[in-house]
């Protein structure tokens, strides 16, 4: 029997975290969102012609290199954020276009991990998953779950302060006295998104598809 949270029923759905990837029915298209870092860095990255190895990654963003690798190897993974939110909403029209069949995507807020280990709910991710799924029902593919409604309609509500939201969130006030995880990107060959950047509207468009373990260009 489905179970009543798979939101199988459903075109467009969120969930939280692999635990929440693993929760949702499988979907053909698996956006991850984890705007600070991975979705920002990885998206710059993948902009300026470079393409980023899986295994890198998952040195400076465990919780979104970690549901890009637990992805079912019938999706596409995409990675998405405030940054590129458009664009990954042409993106999976397109997929839709070229499967010729109602295409179901999976929104996973990848969250962040507490010193206990828990996943806790992280603004910005919400915020990047609700500017991608407002994107994707301007283009039609409207039919979300609950969840996936919710966060579409809190990020057209609060368009025009993202960025003070997320630079005030605890995630980006950790990122603005650490450096751990910036010098873990930069280790990596890689320029870090600033927090402030990563709150920036479709400032690209370019989105990153993870291909035989690197993430590189959508065509």
């Amino acid at each position: 029997m489905p179970s009543p949270f798979d939101q199988s029923t459903y075109q467009v759905r969120l969930d939280w975290g692999t635990a929440g990837l693993a929760r949702l029915a499988p979907s053909d298209v698996v956006v991850v969102v984890d705007v600070l870092r991975l979705s920002s860095t990885v998206i710059d990255a993948v902009d300026s012609g470079a393409e980023v190895a899986l295994a890198a990654a998952e040195g400076w963003s465990h919780n979104g290199a970690a549901v890009a690798a637990a992805a079912s190897s019938n999706a596409t993974v995409i990675v998405g954020g405030i940054r590129n939110a458009t664009s990954v909403a042409r993106a999976v029209q397109t997929i839709q276009e070229r499967r010729q069949a109602r295409t179901s995507v999976a929104v996973i807020a990848a969250g962040e991990l507490d010193a206990a280990g828990t996943l806790r709910f992280a603004v910005e991710d919400q915020l990047g998953a609700g500017a991608i799924i407002l994107a994707l029902s301007d283009r039609g593919i409207d039919h979300t779950a609950p969840d996936a409604a919710v966060a579409a309609e809190g990020f057209r509500a609060l368009r025009g302060a993202v960025r003070h939201m997320i630079g005030a969130s605890g995630s980006g006030r950790e990122l603005a006295v650490g450096v751990g995880a910036t010098a873990r990107i930069e280790a990596a060959g890689l320029v870090p998104t600033t927090v402030s950047d990563a709150a920036v509207h479709d400032a690209v468009d370019v989105v990153p598809v993870l291909r035989d373990g690197f993430f590189t260009r959508f065509a």
